[in-house]
């Protein structure tokens, strides 16, 4: 092992010395007894093994934001240089922190298993800088400005929730003397160019983007990681031992976010919670999306770049970027080109993108079709993979749909766009006779299968179902069937 500094865990500096590129974070930290952070599904999708991970505020402002994280997902390797707090740091039995004060007094706990993930992802939204009392539209809003959404994430199986959010709901402002509070002013630490080897394999964090493609380009092997949402489970499911990791989450090159009257380009490397916060509600398509991927310990690592860049026919991103008309500008050592999203996706979890090639940045052309929705089939409401996910972009004035665009997910080999539904929508009058007709082709477009989560039939049902509900959802809202006044529209 050479060239990779320690980790800073509840304030201590742990050598990572022993560490393989492949051990997570959850093994490193219980190794050295802090097993407070728990394994129980090793997929990022119950919650026991969050903590706290000090990074840049998300919405770009200066400072330090405490962010939890899914320690099963992340390398330990890819902690170097950094800030964690576990459970164990927040508090001890003699002087509980706030949060876990609130759990214990209000009955949040039984077993215990799932209790220190909790109070993580509980302390980071404790600890959101903008936290305060605010309305919300959704109804997860506690008066002090608790967000729920926070704990999305984080599984129970004993106690039930409402004693959990009693305690959310009842804290209070951080103290002026708390420490984590207090270190929120000052800047995050910048991960620096880090290499370890173990085990014939090795992970390297690069100093720059062209560092970063010249390693892909000479190591077949090599595999770009961002926020290990979807490799970490590869790692810890299927055993898979790349020989190569290549940690891209803090290039600065990948992190882009700029906007102006032609298109809104996202850097690939921005977590969906950065791109959340950045855009603050300007695309609501995306706004729709993000509440409905995952969880917030996922968004807070998970990319677009690796959403896309896995080729999976049931992300949750491509239906929207596909109805959005996204490009991916694609980069390697030989320069870089354009291509559309629609092009993109060449069979099952394969794409154009050419080895040695990262998705730089996601462009999407402005302005955005006045009537957008994002509708994702599910078994659980949240934190779930999708049965058939379905994202619209209308553009309807003076009652007539002037174009549409339909992307479809959970449905094919690839997301797809509807382009026979979208044929037969545009040019028409937007009323409930065109809408019967398109739901129609729309039920019978893509291939889809029969497993566990769904049957073709149902899933079949639900494409149509997906249009029908749109029209219904925009008569409520604006009392009107002239389409005119959509739930989206471009950047402001």
């Amino acid at each position: 092992m050479t060239g990779i500094p320690d980790v800073m865990v509840n304030g201590e500096a742990l050598a990572l010395a022993g560490v393989t590129p492949h051990t997570t974070a959850l093994d490193f930290l219980r190794d050295r007894g802090l097993t407070g952070a728990k394994e129980s599904c090793a997929e990022g999708e119950c919650g026991a093994c969050c903590v706290l991970v000090a990074r840049p505020p998300a919405d770009g402002s200066p400072g330090t934001e405490w962010t939890s994280v899914n320690a099963c997902l992340v390398a330990a390797a890819s902690l170097a240089g950094q800030d964690v707090v576990t459970s164990e740091g927040l508090g001890t039995p003699d002087r509980l922190h706030p949060v876990q004060r609130e759990m214990a007094e209000r009955g949040g706990s039984q077993c215990g298993y799932c209790t220190p993930g909790f109070v993580c992802s509980m302390a980071a939204e404790y600890y959101r800088h903008d936290r305060g009392p605010a309305a919300s539209s959704n109804g997860t809003h506690g008066d002090n400005g608790f967000d729920l959404h926070a704990l999305t994430g984080n599984l129970c199986r004993c106690t039930g929730y409402r004693p959990i959010r009693d305690a959310a709901y009842a804290l209070g402002p951080p103290a002026p003397d708390d420490a984590l509070a207090v270190r929120r002013t000052a800047p995050a630490p910048a991960p620096p160019p880090t290499r370890l080897e173990a085990d014939g394999a090795a992970f390297v964090r690069p100093a720059d983007l062209a560092a970063a493609l010249d390693l892909l380009a000479d190591h077949a092997d090599a595999r770009a990681v961002a926020g290990a949402t979807d490799l970490g489970v590869e790692i810890n499911l299927r055993g898979a031992r790349p020989g190569l990791l290549v940690q891209i989450d803090r290039l600065e090159e990948l992190r882009g976010l700029r906007w102006s009257d032609a298109e809104l380009v996202i850097g690939a490397a921005l977590s969906l919670t950065e791109i959340e916060r950045r855009l603050a509600g300007r695309l609501p398509l995306l706004d729709e999306l993000f509440w409905q991927f995952a969880s917030r310990p996922i968004r807070n690592g998970a990319t677009l770049g690796g959403n896309l860049g896995t080729g999976s026919p049931i992300g949750d991103s491509p239906p929207v970027l596909l109805a959005l008309a996204a490009d991916l500008v694609l980069v390697s050592t030989s320069g870089e080109r354009r291509v559309a999203l629609a092009d993109y996706f060449t069979g099952y979890r394969t794409s154009v993108r050419e080895p040695g090639e990262l998705i730089k940045e996601v462009v999407i052309p402005l302005p955005v079709a006045g009537l957008t929705a994002f509708h994702k089939i599910a078994k659980r409401r949240f934190d779930d993979i999708s049965s058939v996910a379905v994202g619209f972009a209308l553009d309807v004035r003076d009652g007539v749909v002037r174009s549409a665009r339909i992307g479809l997910g959970g449905v094919a080999a690839t997301p797809v766009r509807a382009r026979e539904a979208e044929a037969t929508l545009n040019g028409r009058a937007w009323a409930q006779e065109t809408v019967d007709e398109a739901a129609d082709v729309l039920a019978a477009t893509g291939t889809p299968i029969d497993d566990q989560r769904a049957s073709a039939r149902y899933r079949a049902a639900m494409l149509g179902q997906a249009l029908r509900r749109l029209y219904a959802e925009e008569l409520v809202a604006t009392g009107s069937t002239d389409g005119s006044h959509g739930t989206g529209g471009g950047v402001a």
